[in-house]
């Protein structure tokens, strides 16, 4: 190794005095530029990727402790409440079917130790939300199996027929059809509307509650 250097060495002093001046200035100045590349490949180009990176880096990582301060909070709080047997979690179970799922959601209950089936007929998205948190909050009660099938519950209303001309009449004006033809576009536009609010779920769903 060191026979290999040596020889390279003596090659660069043999090859070196035998160039022009303006020729030695043009290889110091092209090592320097190879050398300023490698200096910003190996150490600036990452340490600046990093720097631009870091903000976003750090708003995950807030993001994330966030998230688990709130699901610590809830675990601790849900430590905190009193335990709850099982017919006290069935009576609280009930109670937030009829409220929060109403009259068309039923309830089954089976035998000890297994889960209570709730059966939906034209739930909304957000009334069964809302019911999961309080039967989790109220009842301990947590979805075992969940089997939904989103269900529209009704049909889109049909557009109104054109307006019928009685023989003999003048036909309206531009200023009248224009008035006929944006009330026709409004009145459509709010049965798709109605129509989209109508879609509802169906399903079951088993609920685990709390032993005895």
């Amino acid at each position: 190794m060191n026979g290999w250097i040596d020889k390279l060495q003596a090659r660069w002093r043999a090859w070196w005095p035998e160039l022009a001046p303006r020729e030695q200035r043009m290889v110091v100045i092209a090592g320097a530029l190879v050398l300023l590349a490698l200096v910003w490949w190996v150490a600036l180009a990452p340490a600046l990727r990093t720097l631009a990176t870091a903000p976003a880096a750090h708003a995950e990582l807030d993001r994330q402790l966030q998230q688990m301060g709130a699901l610590q909070a809830q675990a601790r709080a849900l430590q905190a409440q009193p335990r709850a047997n099982r017919e006290d979690a069935l009576r609280a179970l009930e109670t937030s079917v009829r409220q929060g799922l109403g009259p068309n959601a039923q309830m089954q209950v089976a035998g000890a130790g297994e889960g209570v089936l709730v059966t939906l007929r034209a739930t909304s998205a957000d009334s069964l939300a809302q019911w999961l948190a309080q039967a989790r909050g109220n009842a301990r009660a947590v979805p075992r199996e969940v089997h939904l099938t989103r269900t529209p519950a009704g049909t889109a209303a049909s557009a109104a027929p054109p307006p019928v001309r009685a023989p003999g009449a003048l036909p309206p004006s531009p200023a009248n059809a224009l008035a006929n033809a944006q009330a026709n576009a409004q009145a459509a536009a709010a049965a798709t509307a109605a129509a989209d609010t109508r879609v509802r779920w169906d399903g079951t769903l088993v609920m685990n509650l709390p032993a005895r």
